[in-house]
């Protein structure tokens, strides 16, 4: 793009910005307190994440109650079956809330997403049941970065993002530790209770202070456009994806590292609870110290990688530590074995933000949103794939739980080392090991991604495929019609 093009670009964006300000000024929007900023999405954020945070050891609980033969198995499936429905219905809540707003669809998404949590003590078949089917809502990320597009310019995106992306984090490096002590002094139904009156008030926030940051008067529909149901359909990026050589290398990088990456989330923490005997102290703590490497590590130590070995080799390093991350899980039978492991698992999260780093450079500014979308496509699949591959795994492999949950007080040698007699003592976690060879296969396909090439020099065929993919209506800059979205499928 010339540099005449990006300042038109740079005039258009700053034209529809200070349109929707006036808009709004003029009482084109339901009320809130002032007017729409990124810190009323962070805080929408903050709210819900920190009170599933605060369930994670109870959880782990009340999963192994319910499902007392077959846990890891059912574990899996609850979460593919919501991943799979967070992936089929988030490109249409996105279509959606173009056309009827964002506050309405961020009270739905907020509201089904922590409807479960009162049922966990109620009814804990409920709970799960509810949880899987709350997956059809669980995209809230994919509304708020909308939001957080709304009312930023496009130099302005890339902090705001960061902001929500680090407020998510900082959610979860803190309530399962307040959870898992709370539960230890006063007993899950009080942390059920927290969890249940924190989810109401993030509710009456979004109700009561959050501002409409799409005006009607801004919304396609307004004008006479018609709606594209092309944007609702979950498998239009991903059609694309054969159609140029460099973007399938990229995608299947994504698949096949990120694929382990959805099922060790889905179950890692039960199985360090239920296998690896850690106590609900000690799970709260490692989620922690991972959250916080994890934070150094995709912004101090992502940027250094990248000024001094370049974005590809960035990209080759953080599959490195993935595959022995997920090696040393699968081979691991100590605990000391699984902190060092988290060391290293802190370190291998600097691959997909190297991945869209490389991406943002690599494609032009007309194919930005195509190719972002095809990644969120894959990764959102993965999120519905990866868990119930991994409970499968442990399914096929026996590794099963044949013991009530321990209390903290009965962390004797002796229950551990009667319970690491009852599995196999070679591979303690077949799926990780699984994970590592399915992420070396990723590293193998990311050698061939060329370090520097441009998308719209290559192929004319890819610009005529991938032209009509943005919204026909969109106010925005075809570049920014599809901005990448995080999957908020498990915490």
């Amino acid at each position: 793009m010339t540099q005449a093009g990006k300042k038109k670009k740079r005039a258009a964006n700053r034209s529809i910005l200070l349109a929707k300000k006036i808009i709004i000024k003029d009482g084109g929007t339901p009320q809130g307190i002032g007017s729409p900023s990124v810190y009323h999405a962070v805080i929408v954020i903050f709210l819900e994440f920190f009170a599933w945070g605060l369930l994670t050891a109870p959880t782990l609980v009340v999963l192994h109650e319910t499902f007392p033969k077959h846990t890891f198995l059912m574990n899996g499936l609850i979460q593919g079956v919501k991943g799979l429905l967070s992936f089929l219905s988030a490109p249409l809540i996105g279509a959606l809330s173009d056309v009827w707003g964002r506050k309405s669809f961020l009270l739905l998404t907020v509201f089904f997403t922590c409807a479960p949590i009162p049922l966990m003590k109620i009814s804990p078949w409920w709970y799960f049941a509810v949880i899987s089917v709350s997956g059809v809502f669980a995209v809230t990320f994919s509304v708020v970065f909308a939001y957080v597009a709304d009312i930023t310019q496009e130099h302005e995106r890339s902090m705001a993002y960061g902001l929500v992306s680090a407020t998510f984090a900082a959610s979860l490096v803190t309530s399962p530790a307040i959870g898992a002590y709370l539960g230890r002094v006063y007993g899950d139904s009080l942390v059920v209770v927290l969890a249940t009156a924190i989810a109401l008030l993030d509710i009456c926030f979004i109700l009561v202070a959050v501002p409409e940051s799409l005006p009607e008067k801004m919304r396609p529909a307004s004008w006479g456009a018609p709606i594209s149901w092309e944007q609702a359909d979950p498998f239009a990026s991903l059609k694309k994806v054969g159609q140029d050589s460099i973007v399938l290398l990229i995608c299947i990088t994504v698949f096949l590292s990120y694929l382990p990456e959805a099922g060790q989330y889905s179950s890692f923490f039960l199985y360090l609870r239920q296998i690896m005997r850690f106590s609900p102290e000690s799970v709260a703590a490692f989620i922690a110290v991972l959250g916080i490497l994890s934070i150094v590590a995709q912004t101090i130590v992502l940027s250094l990688l990248m000024r001094s070995i370049g974005n590809k080799n960035t990209i080759l390093l953080g599959l490195g530590f993935q595959i022995l991350q997920l090696a040393w899980y699968g081979f691991g039978s100590e605990p000391w074995m699984m902190w060092a492991a988290g060391a290293v698992a802190a370190m291998s999260s600097i691959t997909f933000p190297a991945v869209s780093a490389l991406v943002s450079r690599t494609a032009d500014a007309d194919q930005q949103g195509v190719v972002q979308g095809m990644i969120t496509g894959i990764r959102g699949l993965c999120n519905g794939l990866g868990p119930a591959l991994y409970g499968f795994i442990f399914y096929i492999f026996h590794v099963e739980l044949n013991e009530i949950p321990v209390t903290q007080n009965d962390l004797g040698d002796n229950v551990a080392t009667q319970h690491h007699s009852q599995q196999n003592s070679i591979i303690p976690g077949p799926p990780f090991l699984f994970g590592a060879c399915s992420v070396l296969l990723a590293l193998l396909v990311a050698l061939f991604i060329p370090e520097h090439t441009n998308l719209n020099g290559r192929s004319s065929n890819w610009k005529k495929h991938c032209g009509g993919h943005g919204h026909p209506h969109s106010p925005q800059a075809p570049g920014e019609a599809k901005e990448p979205l995080l999957q908020d499928t498990n915490v």
